[in-house]
């Protein structure tokens, strides 16, 4: 016997349709290179549909894939909702991948047109002779550089003469919810970039999951700050939350430095503010002395967030940091840490050790800890480890026409996560490392967070990462890469020193190296193979 519900199809049309419709007043501000700009959402709404009618008579094909090169705009806002409710598959770029990499995305996703920030242009411009599929190029003037009359190989566009000149579109009505509907690639440090297409039913349905209470718990009262930047696995799903709930947006352009996000998080009082903990670190000492009462979560994710930060977080704001996990191929959220009621009742330091876990997989996501090489779950003991693997509507089920895609999904259709993880008897994941990151010493693993957020809780430490260097006797052992905060010296007995009573023995580093800045990701996370590359030849004391 079947069900006799109505089969209405989960697009993302509708979440656009109920801002339009429920949400025309509500605000979308953006901070730009000359000032903030503010609209509403019905005026971004007309704006959007008539991007759907330039798509159209740019000759954009039905599933053509639509390019962003751009900041988190009210204008790549439009881009994301005019692609995929007309049928099209939006492309979001990494401005910050290295540009073989991003010549490899535009070319195997078959790009048709980008759409380019004038501020940003100079880190395209040099490799458009290398795209083979693009034909368009429009260009947002942001405040910065100019729009060009003409580049070779390509019709030049500047993005407001076509909307002036466009009627705003009606949405087709055959779109399927399996369609595609955006495209991510991951921004992985070996290899090339392996391409994510997200569905327009695991978007809405992602997009309902960023709405739970136990979530984000995204609301229309809400003052959304996606810090994380949109080209980075769907801004974790928050522009779309936003729009589907009518919740005020702030989309923080192009300087996203920590006195620039303090000040919007005050003047905006912004109420959920998302970003990886680099951004986190260097936004908390702009916060001291200032108003943030109106902040009710502070979303971090990217890597592991240091209990010392959000400690600091909490101590400062009232608001520890709420980590969260995902990944590109996760759309991103899958696991959040928010604590239980019998959890809220445990002692402060109990509740921060928690907090340093990624908490319960996301209603709708399955997880399992599984034996390496197997598909054999662990037990729940917070202590058995292994590869943690996921399966669920938003979570991909495998990559866009790559050879790769056998390496990371399990032949029952889980996705390799690569990282490596336990679970405690509640169901609490504990990530303990990404399995490339792990440092195996004679017989033993060590885990480079684990050591990393013992360092980080040292109040003279910036920034710290730890990685494996080789070792005759022991294989590999850790090396400390610290960035000392401005103003203040340590020296590697102070560091080691701090670690003696924190960590076992055989997890110590066996050196400290003090460098300038941990080098970052194109998203933000700290690089370990740049580090691995920098210290290759590192030998340690008395190896």
């Amino acid at each position: 016997m079947k069900g006799l519900m109505q089969p209405t199809q989960l697009t993302i049309n509708y979440l656009f349709d109920r801002a339009e419709k429920y949400h025309p007043e509500k605000n979308i501000v953006t901070a730009t290179a000359t000032g903030i700009e503010r609209t509403t959402y019905g005026v971004w709404a007309d704006r959007t549909r008539r991007l759907a009618t330039v798509l159209d008579q740019l000759g954009i094909s039905k599933h053509g894939r639509v390019g962003t090169f751009a900041w988190n705009t009210q204008r790549h806002l439009e881009l994301y909702f005019a692609a995929p409710c007309s049928g099209r598959i939006a492309h979001t770029l990494n401005i910050r991948l290295f540009p073989e990499q991003l010549t490899y995305i535009v070319n195997h996703a078959e790009d048709e047109v980008i759409f380019i920030d004038t501020s940003i242009y100079p880190l395209i411009e040099p490799l458009l002779s290398t795209f083979t599929t693009v034909k368009h190029l429009v260009f947002m003037y942001d405040g910065k550089g100019e729009v060009p009359t003409s580049v070779p190989g390509y019709t030049v566009h500047e993005y407001e003469a076509l909307l002036a000149n466009a009627k705003p579109a009606q949405w087709p009505t055959d779109i399927d919810e399996n369609q595609a509907a955006a495209m991510c690639y991951t921004s992985g440090t070996t290899g090339n970039p392996k391409g994510v297409v997200y569905s327009h039913r695991s978007t809405y349905l992602h997009t309902m999951g960023t709405m739970i209470a136990d979530s984000v718990g995204v609301c229309e009262s809400d003052i959304l700050l996606p810090v994380v930047p949109m080209f980075h696995a769907n801004t974790w799903g928050l522009a779309h939350a936003g729009v589907a709930t009518g919740a005020d947006l702030i989309m923080p352009g192009p300087d996203l430095s920590g006195p620039a996000v303090a000040k919007l998080i005050v003047e905006e009082k912004v109420t959920v503010a998302a970003g990886v903990p680099t951004i986190w670190m260097a936004v908390l000492p702009e916060l001291k002395g200032k108003d943030t009462s109106s902040l009710r979560c502070i979303p971090c994710g990217g890597s592991a967030v240091p209990k010392a930060l959000s400690e600091a977080y909490r101590e400062q704001t009232g608001l520890p940091i709420l980590q969260a996990w995902g990944m590109t191929e996760t759309s991103p959220i899958a696991a959040v840490c928010t604590l239980s009621k019998a959890d809220r009742l445990l002692p402060q330091e109990e509740q921060a050790e928690l907090r340093t876990t990624v908490g319960l997989i996301a209603f709708g996501v399955e997880m399992r800890v599984v034996e390496p090489g197997t598909t054999t779950p662990l037990p729940w003991d917070g202590e058995s480890s292994g590869e943690l693997q996921c399966a669920g509507p938003w979570i991909a089920s495998n990559y866009y026409n790559d050879p790769r895609s056998g390496e990371s999904f399990t032949a029952d259709g889980w996705l390799r996560t690569g990282d490596v993880a336990v679970v405690d008897a509640k169901g609490r994941i504990r990530l303990v490392d990404r399995t490339k990151d792990l440092i195996k010493s004679g017989g033993e693993w060590i885990s480079s967070v684990d050591v990393e957020n013992e360092l980080m809780s040292h109040p003279k430490i910036a920034e710290a990462a730890v990685i494996g260097v080789p070792h005759p006797k022991w294989s590999e052992r850790p090396l400390a890469c610290v960035v000392v905060k401005p103003g203040e010296t340590l020296t590697k007995e102070d560091v080691i020193e701090h670690l003696v009573p924190r960590l076992a023995k055989w997890q110590l580093p066996d050196d400290v190296v003090f460098i300038p800045e941990v080098p970052k990701t194109s998203v933000g996370k700290f690089s370990k193979k740049t580090l691995r590359d920098q210290f290759s030849d590192y030998v340690l004391p008395d190896a």
